[in-house]
């Protein structure tokens, strides 16, 4: 395409980011939550939306088929960021990426004594770098989902997830032991798209950073 192709992913991201896209003048034809379709036209002919799982983002655009993609700080750090510009952090879709274990659990204690714990997690390396860091050894268990569920079957010790008003956390039982890092979604986009098509993603991008919420 020689306009402008936009990856976001459904949800709490896309909602946050209409406002963002509207101060841009692009105004997407559908709600991807009540449409089957995955490429969406915008008021604009030369921009569209194509509609991704949150992960795949930074994938579709380092490779081209996005010019530009709106991801979270967590998903950008499992991908690495290769071929990948960050010109913006939109302070949108905001939360924490933290520790959890049941209550109960003698955290501090554990970590202390040198024990090598279990840890449910899908964000791999960035579990692994945190607690690296630390000196504590982990043996990490991938899961894609429901990971509060991994400590009260006895397959892990701790998670570590997202973590947005902890009610999730709560009403398993589960209490926060340590905050990772602070999460926010990001504006990224393909190196060559920057030069190729400059003239057409620059004032995108600058409207963009003018909309940013405080």
């Amino acid at each position: 395409m020689n306009g402008i192709t936009i990856a976001l992913s459904k949800g709490r991201i896309f909602d946050e980011t209409l406002p963002l896209l509207a101060a841009a003048g692009i105004v997407p034809a559908e709600n991807p939550e009540k449409s089957r379709k995955l490429i969406i036209g915008t008021n604009r002919d030369d921009v569209r939306v194509v509609i991704v799982r949150a992960s795949d983002v930074p994938t579709y655009v380092q490779y081209g088929a996005a010019d530009l993609g709106i991801a979270g700080k967590d998903v950008l750090i499992e991908h690495g960021g290769a071929g990948l510009y960050q010109p913006l952090d939109l302070n949108i879709a905001k939360c924490r990426m933290c520790v959890a274990v049941p209550a109960g659990f003698d955290y501090a204690s554990a970590v202390r004594q040198g024990a090598r714990l279990k840890v449910a997690t899908k964000y791999l390396n960035t579990a692994r770098a945190h607690f690296a860091a630390k000196g504590v050894h982990v043996d990490l268990i991938k899961l894609y989902g429901s990971m509060e569920l991994a400590p009260l079957v006895g397959l892990a010790d701790a998670i570590v997830d997202l973590v947005s008003s902890g009610s999730t956390l709560k009403a398993n039982n589960l209490v926060e032991v340590e905050e990772i890092m602070d999460i926010s979604s990001r504006l990224v986009v393909n190196q060559a798209s920057l030069k190729v098509k400059r003239e057409l993603l620059q004032p995108v991008i600058e409207r963009f950073a003018q909309a940013i919420p405080a």
